[in-house]
This record gives C-alpha cells, sequence and structure tokens, in this order.
C-alpha cells in the first residue's frame, strides 16, 4: 500500500530526556508490530532507528529516523528524535510535522532538564501527548513521583491509565485499568502478545479508586458520563475512550502507561494508546497557510484533493545527493511532478519517492495528504521551505531554530583536503539548521558554530566519515552577543558620484535596547515621511539584518535591540539601492556606537546528579565558577543539584565532575539565556 488510510494514520513521536529509553521503546514497537524480527539494543550498537556510526559507537541517538509499522488497523509514522541538548534541532523539526507523541519519562530519575524542554517544544506546536513511565523494573523507581514532577514541573493533567503489579525488580506487568484486567507479559518468543488475567482481590481497591479518577477526567469531556458516574450507572469503556481521547487531541490531558521497555514490558498496550488516544491527520484543526500571491491566508484542511502542500522538515545529504524529509498537509505528489519551492521563488522536479525505513528506502509512486515520505530531486530545498503546487503558492509558518553557542575553528590536514572541506561543510549545512559555518576576517580560519562540543565533535567526526577529510580543531570558544544599553536617534545621509550618477542615501532613525531574548526587531511603519518604493525598503531592511549579523566591535550578532525607521525621504532619479544600503550601514555603526555596545555571554542552565557524600565538592567547584545554585533534590543516595553557570566556564566539566565524584557524577546543561558578559572579556573584545 502506498499510502494508508488517513482515519488509520498516526504521524507520532518519540521524545525525552537523553537515557530514559527512546530508542528502547522504538526498538520493541518495531518488534512487536513485525516491522523486524530481531530485536537490537542499544548498547550492543545494534539498534535498528540508530543507524549512524556514531549513535552505534557512542549509544546515543544524533539524528531523527522515521520508519513506518503496522499495528492491528492502524500505520504508524515514527520518528525517534534525540535526548541530547546538542541536536535539538532534530526535535523541533519533528514536533513541527507530526499529528502526535509519546513522551517516555524514567520511573527513577522522573521529569528531568531535557524532559522539560522536549514538553515545552511540543506544546509550542499544540502536539497531542500520551506517557510512559519507563524503567519501572529499576532500584528507585515511583510511579507516583514521577506524576508528581508531571504536574508541578510540567504543568500539565497526567491521568493514569495503569498500576504496576510488583516493584523494582519484581515489577511483572500491569493492571490495565479501563479494561479491569492484569496484564503480564510472557517472553517475546513464546509469545508477542500479553497476558489477561483477573486483576487480584488485593489491588481490588486501589484499582477501582485509580479508575475513578480515570472517569473524572472523562467527564470533563462528556458531561453525560458524569450524569451517570453519579447515579452509579455502568459506563461503556468505549465512552470512556471516546472522552478520554478528545481530551488527548485538545491537549488537556495526559494518559499515562507504565513499562520496562528492555525487558519487553508494557509495549502492546502502548501500541494501543497509540491508535485509540493519538490523532489522525484528520482529527486536527485545518492548518494556515499564507499565500503571497494574493497575500491573504488561506485554511487547508487534511483532503488528498486539494491543493498540493508540504514541508521540508528534513534534508539529508546521502552519498552527496539531497534526500528531502516531506510531511504533506494537502493534495497528493508523483514521481516526475514539477513543485514550487515558495520559499526561494523556484520550480523543481521530483525524481524519486520513497517510505523510510531508518535509512533503508521503499520505493513510491505516489503520496498523499497526511503523509511522511522522503523525496530526491529537490536540489535547493532546505529546512522549514513549503513546497506546493505551481501556480498555487503557499508558505506555512517555520520552525523555532536555536543560535549556535559553542564555535571551533578547523583546518585541514592537506591541500587535497582543504579543497573538498567547505563543499562537504556545505552539505552538512544541508542538513543542520543550528550548524554555521563562517572564516575569520583577521585569521582566515574556518570558524564552525553549534549547539555544543558534543554537537561540533560530532560534525568534525562526519568530516573524516562521511567525506574522507581530516581535520584539525582548536579549542572550543564561547558564541557572545553584543547589545546595546542605551537609545539613540540618528539622521544620516550619504552622497556620492560613480562614473557621472548619483548615489544617494537619506534615513533617520531610532535603535533601542530590548529586554533579554527580544532578538533583533526592525519596524518601518507606513507613513508619508517614509516614501522608500517597495524595493528599496526591502533593500534596507536586508542591509540591516546583515549589519546586526555582523555586530557592532567584536564580530558577533546583535540581539535584543530595535531599530525604528522614522524618516526615509525619496529623490527620484538620485535615491538608489546603493545609496540605501550605504547609508545604513554608516548610519547603522555610528549610531550603535553612541548607544554604549557590550557583551553579554551564554548562561547554561544545569543539572548535575551526584552522590550525597560529594555534593559539597559540588557546589564549591559551581561557585567558583560564577554559578547561580537554583535548587537542589535529594533522590534517595543521590542529590540533583540545579544551577545557571557562565557557558565559558563550563568546557571540559565532565571530566572534573567525575574526579569530584569518584566517577559517579553526571551532568546535563542546556543554553538558558544570555547576560552581562564580565569585565575581563569586555576588555579583551574593546568595550
Amino acid at each position: 500500500m502506498s499510502s494508508p488510510p488517513m482515519r488509520s494514520l498516526r504521524n507520532i513521536g518519540i521524545i525525552s530526556h537523553i537515557d530514559a529509553g527512546k530508542t528502547t521503546v522504538s526498538e520493541r514497537i518495531l518488534f512487536f508490530s513485525g516491522k523486524i524480527h530481531r530485536i537490537g539494543e542499544v548498547h550492543e550498537g545494534a539498534a535498528t532507528m540508530d543507524w549512524m556510526v556514531q549513535e552505534q559507537e557512542r549509544g546515543i541517538t544524533i539524528t531523527a529516523s522515521n520508519t513506518t509499522c503496522q499495528w492491528g488497523e492502524y500505520w504508524i509514522n515514527l520518528i525517534d528524535t534525540p535526548g541530547h541538548i546538542d541536536f535539538t534541532i532534530e526535535v523541533e523539526r519533528s514536533l513541527r510535522v507530526l499529528d502526535g507523541a509519546v513522551a517516555i519519562f524514567s520511573g527513577v530519575e522522573g521529569v528531568q532538564p531535557q524532559s522539560e524542554s522536549v514538553w515545552r517544544q511540543a506544546d509550542r506546536y499544540h502536539v497531542p501527548r500520551i506517557c510512559l513511565i519507563n524503567k519501572m523494573d529499576r532500584v528507585g523507581a515511583d510511579h507516583h513521583k514521577v506524576l508528581d514532577q508531571i504536574r508541578d514541573r510540567l504543568q500539565a493533567r497526567p491521568v493514569l491509565m495503569q498500576l504496576p503489579i510488583g516493584a523494582e525488580s519484581a515489577f511483572s506487568g500491569v493492571i490495565d485499568l479501563l479494561g479491569e484486567t492484569a496484564l503480564s507479559f510472557p517472553d517475546p518468543e513464546e509469545s508477542h502478545f500479553p497476558v489477561a488475567e483477573p486483576v487480584p482481590e488485593s489491588f481490588r481497591e486501589e484499582m477501582e479508586s485509580a479508575r475513578e479518577r480515570i472517569i473524572e477526567a472523562a467527564a470533563d469531556f462528556d458531561d453525560t458520563i458524569l450524569s451517570d458516574f453519579l447515579e452509579a450507572r455502568p459506563v461503556a469503556v468505549e465512552r470512556l475512550q471516546k472522552a478520554l481521547r478528545k481530551g488527548v487531541v485538545e491537549g488537556k490531558i495526559f494518559l499515562v502507561f507504565l513499562g520496562a521497555a528492555l525487558r519487553n514490558k508494557g509495549i502492546q498496550p502502548l501500541l494501543d494508546a497509540v491508535g485509540l488516544y493519538l490523532p489522525s491527520p484528520l482529527d486536527l484543526p485545518p492548518i494556515h497557510a499564507f499565500n503571497p500571491a494574493t497575500g491573504n491566508s488561506e485554511e487547508l484542511v487534511c483532503d488528498p484533493k486539494g491543493p498540493f502542500c508540504a514541508m521540508a522538515f528534513k534534508v539529508l545529504s546521502d552519498e552527496g545527493r539531497k534526500l528531502t524529509y516531506l510531511r504533506i498537509y494537502s493534495g497528493k505528489i508523483k514521481v516526475g511532478d514539477t513543485v514550487f519551492n515558495a520559499a526561494r521563488n523556484h520550480q523543481e522536479k521530483v525524481a524519486r519517492l520513497f517510505r523510510m525505513h531508518s535509512h533503508k528506502r521503499e520505493r513510491l509512486q505516489e503520496a498523499q495528504a497526511g503523509d511522511i515520505v522522503t523525496a530526491t530531486g529537490l536540489k535547493d530545498a532546505l529546512t522549514g521551505d513549503t513546497l506546493c503546487a505551481p501556480g498555487h503558492p503557499l508558505i506555512l509558518s517555520g520552525l523555532n531554530i536555536p543560535d549556535p553557542v559553542v564555535s571551533l575553528a578547523v583546518e585541514s590536514r592537506s591541500v587535497e583536503d582543504r579543497e573538498k572541506l567547505l563543499p562537504a561543510l556545505e552539505k552538512l549545512q544541508w542538513e543542520d539548521p543550528t550548524f554555521k559555518v563562517r572564516e575569520d576576517a583577521d585569521t582566515g580560519q574556518t570558524i564552525l558554530s553549534g549547539m555544543g562540543e558534543l554537537h561540533l565533535e560530532v560534525i568534525a567526526r562526519r568530516l573524516a566519515d562521511d567525506f574522507g577529510i581530516t581535520v584539525k580543531t582548536g579549542r572550543p570558544q564561547v558564541v557572545y552577543r553584543e547589545t546595546i544599553q542605551k537609545t539613540v536617534t540618528r539622521h544620516e545621509v550619504f552622497e556620492i558620484d560613480t562614473e557621472g550618477k548619483a548615489q544617494k542615501g537619506e534615513i533617520r532613525f531610532t535603535v533601542a535596547p530590548l529586554k533579554r531574548g527580544s532578538g533583533v526587531k526592525i519596524t518601518i511603519p507606513e507613513n508619508e515621511k517614509i516614501a522608500l518604493p517597495r524595493e528599496l525598503l526591502q533593500a534596507l531592511q536586508d542591509s540591516l539584518e546583515k549589519i546586526c549579523q555582523a555586530g557592532i566591535r567584536s564580530g558577533y550578532p546583535l540581539t535584543d535591540v530595535e531599530i525604528t525607521l522614522v524618516e526615509a525621504p525619496f529623490v527620484p532619479g538620485a535615491t538608489t539601492e546603493m545609496g540605501i544600503r550605504a547609508v545604513a550601514q554608516k548610519g547603522f555603526s555610528l549610531a550603535a556606537a553612541e548607544a554604549s555596545p557590550t557583551l553579554l555571554e551564554p548562561i547554561m542552565a544545569l543539572e548535575i546528579v551526584s552522590p550525597s557524600e560529594f555534593s559539597g565538592k559540588v557546589l564549591a567547584s559551581l561557585q567558583q565558577k560564577g554559578g547561580r545554585i537554583e535548587g537542589m533534590e535529594s533522590r534517595g543516595e543521590m542529590e540533583s543539584i540545579r544551577a545557571e553557570v557562565p557557558l565559558s566556564q563550563m568546557f571540559g566539566y565532565m571530566t572534573e565532575l567525575r574526579s569530584a565524584t569518584k566517577g559517579r557524577g553526571t551532568f546535563t546543561m542546556e543554553f538558558s539565556h544570555f547576560s552581562q558578559a564580565p569585565k575581563e572579556d569586555l576588555a579583551r573584545f574593546g568595550f
């Protein structure tokens, strides 16, 4: 079947903190659905979805992998995403196109920092979720604690759908609260299906109490359930499922299931829940697309007969060719079709279509609305581009792409490699919008910028593995930002004659600081004082954006600044694009210099898990680094410490932490915000 029926289709992602068990769960989903016939373990480097050599060696997911499997009547497009913060763009672009997600939490560690990050990403794109509390067989597993953390840290409403049978190493199965049965999970070699038995009497009271809480949650989405419940009339399971599904699809409740994926427990009920509670493409509201030809917004329903519209949400460099991942929102696409890239104003032809199974492909002749497929032949498409039918241009809202915070200087080891380096880096930039490359104007070095040390380490290794280019790398460096501290209004005129022709530009504008995290805002109001034609206004805006990217003094991008155009007269025959660009460059440079420019450094949110006996050493180390302790939480013999620390102090911290905790401490960190850089950094960059 080339295109699954839309009512049965589930486009889902697996999201969580690193090491909560995403890939292990994905592997079991593929096994129990019959997609693979042997379970590959992450720790053995044999997981189906971790197909890159580095993923197999490191035991982590680096790139989001897509596959398709069938569970009963349901067709599941599954994306397994990375948990490490350095690869957050993989989560971001996956959630942008998915209809639902399974959020996995460790039964021991609970809601961790990256759990919160991916949850916020899913909130941003209004993705309905169900939850799996994994590792229920581990020492210290406590699903009640995890439920409390979901409420407190994620501000979400969890609804527990199962009770555990046995605790920690004795965990042997679950009680299905809706079906009122006890489920045990035999060895997969004996049976792929759980065994249902009557609920033991010792669980009866707890089960009835937990089932009442489910009915109360369902009643919020079906008034008839509440009246039946209050009058002690039985409520059919199907009615409860329908009401719960409504709450999940609306994003108001999050059903919680229990399991131990490594021991093959809890996966089949989770698959049932994916089909029962997560939405099909037909269950979601129409999406909005901007039509640049008419200037209006259009509503697109998921209909194969509608105008073709798809988002290119991921681009992969595959043996030198582009493999473009598409989420189709409307219409159909066939091999050989011509599509219009509205973001690049360019037409391209689809050479081939595939359905992906990790890195393997299944050829397709066509695909339709609701599906996720890949295409070759789209040479200019990049992440976030909208592809549509020629003659019906449409642009979908894009992605939230974080800025890189770490840079690294690289140089090739041989003349042959030097010629291959820049084309290889360009292909890697196709794939990863958070990876940037520039040449240092002073040293001539090639500077790579990314989301963290691991991100850049993986890229350097990929240059060797995928392109045969060996590079030497320098020490990681912090990527700072510039900003201003006061408001300045400036009037600037530029005029010059070139080859007998006047080149003139004149503007009056204001630059003002914004609160942290605001980015750059360029405001061009419509009034009689701004008389420039549209193409010159566009040239002015482009120039200001490029100037902000280049910075004022240090070469780092400008942020938290608002530029407001006050006046821009137009003199026919004299005001030119060259004059406008020149006056913008000159005027902004002078205005920014008057506006007390300063430097901002990235601050990281850090969580350290350390044995309690070493927490004093860890706290002292953080204070020496200028860190600010946000809170501490006891987890049995371990202590969880949350802090904010300047990124410049965190290079090589893993070695330092292992030394302080005799190898037992771990940490995770993610970008939090930019803050005023210290005096020594200001002096070093000439502020």
